[in-house]
């Protein structure tokens, strides 16, 4: 399909800067922009590329000043990258609306689905499943029994729900995750043997949750691992039973997070966190990649780096010093030796 810079404009609420009846049929990144396609300027640091783009459209803040000559057309909103995402869900939208359920298809006993719904092939759905509208199962899609998956659900291939996982409204959950396998839980026992203790909780994400690929979030022992809504999870992350993530909550790739955990609101960590068990960790927390939380974080809003990790600044502090190492133990060695030949000159007087 084929849209003018007015029709985009109109759509973002924006204000076109140059020929609104350009076509576009694409997208492209700014650097590489091709005729006929649109681009954004959000980063700075690309705005360079601006003047040398042949992409026809460029998304721009309304706050940009061109100190150049443009060659291409201009659509000027409040938020350039928040607007680019917008086009994008709508050509995804477009592009990705399948409907029907394929003959290869397996629905169990008393399971029931909503309107307009896509269940690709080998797709299994257990018993006593409840799909709303507009729910989407990509092939080799495993639905355990008394699973809840609402309205405008999106599963990737290959995705696995074990028996009695909620999801709520517009969920999505890219290929290869798996949610409510059991929880890691066993009893040491006199012989130096584990005993199972048996997961009967389950896995539950409110509205608006995103699971990456190959994530895995494990059943609770009791109750449930909650993901509250609009919570964000990169892929490779493993969620441990009992776990609560607090609403809009963003975590990135190859993060552990241990059993019984309660992340509050508004948090962001970096890649390949590690966070112990039984922990609390306030509302609007950051913490750095690869930091190791083995204690509580109480305050809000606070930023923590490091392993152990500590309050960012305090890193900061420790980390010039560690860099300096060298200098330091130079002039170390240096008060050594002029203490000693101190001494050596008082031993002979």
């Amino acid at each position: 399909m084929k849209f003018t810079a007015a029709q985009i404009a109109a759509l973002l609420s924006g204000v076109v800067e140059g020929d609104e009846n350009v076509l576009v049929s694409n997208v492209s990144r700014i650097e590489e922009g091709k005729p006929e396609t649109l681009s954004f300027l959000a980063n700075v640091k690309y705005t360079p590329y601006i003047y040398e783009t042949k992409a026809s459209i460029v998304i721009v803040n309304n706050d940009f000043k061109a100190e150049k000559p443009l060659k291409t057309t201009l659509i000027r909103v409040e938020d350039a990258y928040s607007s680019f995402a917008k086009l994008l869900e709508v050509y995804q939208q477009n592009t990705n609306n399948k409907t029907g359920i394929s003959s290869l298809a397996f629905f169990g006993h008393d399971s029931s689905y909503g309107d307009e719904i896509y269940a690709g092939a080998f797709a299994y759905i257990g018993d006593r499943v409840k799909l709303g509208d507009r729910v989407k199962i990509y092939p080799q899609v495993y639905i355990g029994d008394d699973c809840q998956i609402a309205d405008d659900c999106i599963l990737y291939p290959g995705v696995k729900l074990y028996p009695g996982t909620v999801l709520g409204k517009a969920c999505i959950i890219h290929a290869g995750a798996v949610l409510g396998s059991d929880g890691f839980g066993f009893a040491p026992q006199s012989d130096n043997q584990y005993k199972k203790v048996p997961q009967i909780g389950q896995v539950i994400l409110e509205d608006y949750v995103e699971i990456g690929a190959n994530t895995t979030i494990d059943r609770a022992t009791l109750g449930a691992t909650v993901i509250r809504k609009g919570v964000k999870l990169d892929n490779l992350i493993q969620v441990a039973h009992n776990v609560e993530i607090g609403e809009n909550t963003v975590i990135a790739a190859q993060t552990g997070i241990s059993g019984s955990t309660k992340i509050g609101k508004n948090c962001m960590f970096g890649g390949q966190v590690g966070l112990a068990g039984h922990l609390n960790i306030a509302d609007g927390v950051k913490l750095a990649a690869q930091s190791g939380v083995g204690t509580s974080i109480r305050k809000k809003d606070a930023v923590f780096m490091g392993s152990p990790a500590i309050p960012a600044d305090e890193y900061k502090r420790i980390y010039m010093h560690t860099r300096r190492l060298d200098r330091l133990m130079d002039r170390i060695q240096q008060l050594e030796k002029q203490i000693a030949e101190i001494q050596s000159r008082n031993s002979k007087v």
